[in-house]
């Protein structure tokens, strides 16, 4: 059963979201319940949910920017292969 959502947005917000829309071929409604769905299957998919308070740590924004966390990680990791 599909569900209507009603949402106001600003006007700087509006007139960007028409125009890459229009570029697209696309209506701004669409758009919009693209970049939703695809938002709320990343979180409802996101692989370290599992881990969240499975273990103590002093980060206390772990949660939220656990992938910042990860590609720094990453990129630090690579860094060091290269100049290895």
């Amino acid at each position: 059963m599909d569900r209507t959502l009603t949402i106001e947005i600003p006007e700087k917000v509006y007139e960007p979201l028409l125009r890459v829309a229009h570029r697209a071929g696309r209506t701004p409604q669409e758009l919009v319940l693209e970049w939703l769905i695809r938002e709320v299957q990343a979180a409802l998919e996101d692989p370290v949910e599992k881990f969240i308070g499975a273990f103590r740590s002093n980060v206390p924004d772990w949660a939220d920017r656990h992938d910042d966390y990860i590609g720094q990680a990453l990129i630090k990791e690579m860094s060091r292969s290269e100049n290895g």
